[in-house]
């Protein structure tokens, strides 16, 4: 089954089922609202108004998650073009709803950043409560898989060690089209980012170092995970920071993520318009 947000054309949104190219509303505002009130299985059934898929604009398909946990370093081909070795548990790091954006909707890049990377991920969907589970527990409790790409601002991300800044501006961060269900989405196609075109990202989704299931047992070791919680397992070779000489986003390009099985996620670069009396970013002090 899959799934989508889609945004009504008398406003607001609605939990859809999508099938080849229609949408049918289920009754919830969203997909997290129907995770939330355990809707997943009475979706595969429930009847509602029906759309044209290419009528109505998706938003991100989970668009307010009560967290979004993301996984640096977890794809051997990411790993290895760092300099680093594998590591022996998950690099953490989270970002906020605010970042999120719909799969059609522009990435707006602010002015205060001048190293605007892409970094392609399969999303992992939380379907359930779980605290402190095993495999078995934590495969049970995916309720499907998506696309994200969690463009990062590198100069933000590295001015210290705490990489949430980098991570969490407003409006950078696609996802979507559709939640897949677990019984629809197996590891290992393609993932492929790819800039006006030109292809940047290509791995397999099982050259993981930590699996999804993995990830939640950890995970829900430290906290409860609850239903429409967002893992980011990753990203994975081919980021702009790393390539010599580096290359970056700028606005007017046209950036694509892929992930076989799922869908692409399709958006614009724009450059964030400002009020004209914003006050210039302060200065930071070195010492």
């Amino acid at each position: 089954m899959r799934l989508a947000t889609i945004r009504l054309p008398q406003g607001g949104t609605a939990a859809a089922r999508v099938t080849g190219d229609t949408a049918t509303e289920l009754g919830y505002a969203d997909v997290g609202a129907l995770l939330t009130a355990d809707g997943l299985a009475d979706a595969r059934t429930a009847e509602g108004p029906v759309h044209a898929l290419a009528d109505v604009p998706l938003a991100p398909v989970v668009p307010r998650p009560g967290k979004i946990l993301c996984v640096g370093l977890n794809y051997r081909t990411h790993i290895l073009e760092m300099g680093r070795e594998l590591p022996s548990a998950p690099t953490v790091f989270s970002k906020y709803p605010e970042a999120l954006v719909g799969p059609r909707d522009p990435v707006v890049i602010p002015p205060e950043s001048q190293q605007v990377d892409w970094e392609g991920e399969l999303a992992v969907v939380v379907g359930t409560t779980v605290r402190r589970a095993d495999r078995a527990a934590a495969e049970a409790a995916i309720a499907g898989y998506s696309v994200l790409n969690d463009v990062t601002m590198r100069d933000w991300q590295y001015r210290t060690l705490q990489w949430l800044p980098g991570k969490s501006f407003e409006s950078t961060t696609p996802f979507g089209p559709v939640l897949v269900t677990p019984d629809e989405f197996t590891l290992g196609g393609a993932l492929v980012t790819a800039v006006d075109g030109v292809e940047v990202q290509r791995t397999t989704t099982d050259d993981l170092v930590f699996d999804p299931a993995e990830l939640i047992s950890y995970l829900s070791t430290v906290m409860t995970l609850r239903p429409g919680d967002v893992i980011a397992t990753g990203t994975p070779g081919g980021v702009g920071h790393a390539r010599q000489p580096a290359r970056y986003l700028t606005p007017g390009q046209m950036l694509t993520t892929t992930v076989e099985g799922i869908g692409t996620l399709a958006n614009r670069v724009v450059a964030e318009a400002l009020p004209l009396d914003t006050p210039a970013e302060p200065e930071v002090s070195r010492t």
